[in-house]
């Protein structure tokens, strides 16, 4: 730390010298949970920085939460300003307060939600900044953190339903909220815009309601494994260490073009779906071909993994140019929960079922789990995320049945978020993975045990979740694996984990082929910690990204990997 401070320093006189009059260090990592030499640290390195000979004001943002023990920390260094986050760490304010007037400091009140697409309760917001100004002899008014979480303009919208519309604040919305707050503050301004009117009645399903009232603790269980076990095998009849892929397949310039000319009215829905089942038909001959021992149709109709699921379900919104970015230079639309969830119709049941009439082998139902949905969507923010949660989880249970009564033998339900969604409080962490747990298994549990529940996950490591993990109680779990070299398996074994999994043993984020000696050398290490009647073969992730030449290559030395190990 000290050599890393100096070179922040010798940065800052630089900026200085340049002249820059204020410089934003951003340490969101104090919003989690931190040891006392982790706080002491902190304190120690804005003591040092503000002592540079010549520097700019240092202003320190945090976001996403709470600063606890840090709060005071960063009070006791020569800082010039601190931003805390007020909507997502509304316990900021209270220990705020109970630093007494800060002289000589700026307080940068995040009053306006970053992170979400609502529409700021202005009362409310006046309220806290009017607390705020009180503590500080300045304070200025931001939005809780940077605004790259959200769309950018809400004016490009023009299809969304009026009462929807009139609710949303994108990011140019929320700049004029955080303007408006801010003169109110400074001008004392009474005439404040009305609060957004409660939801419409619309909106509110009685019967999912009534549903959700009438569910029991065995409406989120399923019999014993080793029973489940013995009826699916006797009914799939796979061989040991069973290979499959996680769900899509090459996501073609062709099949992009297809959807935007079918989104477009260019292209008719028979010709649409007829261009969708040629491509199905495609990846089922290749799995065929390739000697894979289960199945997927590939999810070439699927523009995203959660879009895909918000377009088909009421209480859902889709925007028209409410791009945010995801990961590097991919972008995503993520659609808006507005009111109660509920299925209109099935949603992937005729692409399940065309995929699984062309071949004997089993072919997986593919869902994006509740917990995902929740993550990668914009959330109403008027009742629990648990009880969101468990209203999608009661459409996904319906699927999952008439999956199963058209004969599809294994479904997959992802939750690629249950790690990333963790609260960074460890206080915070048991009731989240209490619901999450409990809308997985709401959605899974209504099958019989025959019927086999595969679930994935990816993008974190898992060490910090992996009792939650077992208790989704999914009859496999596919984890990314291949960077960690099978790390995950001992964090599996160390809870005690029995039901089946599926390590990755090839990384599908980079293009090139893995050579099938390398897949054998993966697989005798997860056969060591993992026996060999649990272990399937698989990828770390979906195949959306990559190109056709390097999976048929991949996938050949996957079969073949797994063919070795059986011989052995």
């Amino acid at each position: 730390m000290p050599d890393l401070v100096e070179v922040y320093a010798d940065i800052l006189r630089a900026l200085a010298d340049s002249g820059v009059r204020w410089v934003q260090l951003d340490e969101p990592a104090y919003v989690a949970d931190r040891s006392g030499a982790e706080i002491d640290a902190l304190r120690e390195a804005y003591t040092r920085l503000c002592a540079t000979d010549r520097r700019p004001a240092i202003f320190v943002a945090t976001y996403f939460g709470e600063l606890g023990d840090a709060l005071p920390a960063l009070l006791d260094t020569p800082i010039e300003a601190l931003g805390l986050d007020l909507v997502a760490g509304r316990d900021n304010l209270q220990q705020l307060a109970a630093a007494g007037h800060l002289r000589g400091k700026t307080i940068v009140a995040g009053l306006v939600d970053g992170r979400n697409v609502w529409r700021t309760d202005p009362r409310a917001a006046v309220a806290a900044g009017a607390a705020v100004t009180g503590l500080a002899d300045q304070v200025a008014v931001s939005t809780s953190c940077s605004l790259l979480h959200v769309p950018v303009d809400l004016s490009a919208e023009t299809a969304l339903d009026p009462e929807l519309r009139r609710r949303l604040a994108f990011a140019r919305q929320k700049v004029d909220e955080v303007v408006l707050l801010g003169r109110a503050l400074r001008d004392g301004t009474t005439s404040l815009p009305e609060p957004v009117p409660p939801a419409p009645a619309a909106w509110r399903d009685d019967t999912v309601r009534g549903r959700l009232a009438a569910l029991r603790p065995v409406d989120r269980q399923r019999g014993a494994y080793s029973r489940r076990a013995a009826a699916q095998q006797a009914r799939l009849g796979l061989p040991p260490l069973p290979t499959t892929t996680i769900g899509s397949f090459p996501q073609t310039g062709e099949l992009r073009r297809a959807r935007a000319e079918h989104r477009a009215g260019r292209l008719d829905d028979a010709g649409y779906t007829q261009r969708m089942r040629a491509e199905v038909e495609q990846v089922i001959r290749l799995q065929e071909r390739l000697g894979l021992d289960v199945l997927v149709h590939g999810e070439p109709e699927r523009n995203d993994m959660v879009q895909y699921f918000g377009e088909q379900l009421a209480g859902f919104a889709a925007t028209e140019h409410g791009w945010v970015q995801s990961y590097g230079s991919r972008c995503v639309r993520p659609p808006i929960i507005h009111g109660d969830v509920a299925r209109k119709a099935p949603m992937t049941l005729a692409w399940s079922t065309y995929a699984q009439s062309l071949t004997e082998r089993p072919v997986k139902g593919m869902l994006t789990g509740p917990v995902t949905i929740l993550a990668w969507s914009f959330v109403r923010a008027d009742q629990p995320l648990g009880d969101t949660a468990d209203q999608v989880a009661l459409a996904l249970r319906d699927e999952c049945r008439d999956l199963e009564a058209a004969g599809i033998r294994v479904i997959q339900v992802d939750e690629p978020a249950l790690r990333e969604t963790l609260p960074l409080r460890r206080a915070d962490q048991k009731a989240y993975l209490d619901w999450a747990v409990g809308a997985f298994r709401l959605a899974t549990c209504g099958v019989a045990d025959g019927t086999q529940i595969h679930t994935h996950l990816c993008y974190s490591e898992f060490g910090e979740v992996i009792t939650a993990i077992d208790a989704l109680d999914a009859d496999v779990t596919s984890i990314e694996a291949s960077r960690s070299k099978m790390e995950v398996l001992d964090d599996l074994a160390a809870v005690g984990y029995r039901r089946g999994v599926g390590p990755g043993v090839w990384d599908i984020h980079s293009p090139r082929v893995p050579s099938r000696d390398e897949i054998v050398d993966a697989l005798r290490r997860a056969v060591a910690v993992v026996p060999a009647q649990r272990l399937w073969v698989n990828p770390d992730c979906g195949l959306k990204t990559r190109g056709y030449a390097e999976v048929e290559a991949s996938l050949t030395h996957l079969v073949a990997a797994a063919v070795e190990l059986r011989d052995s």
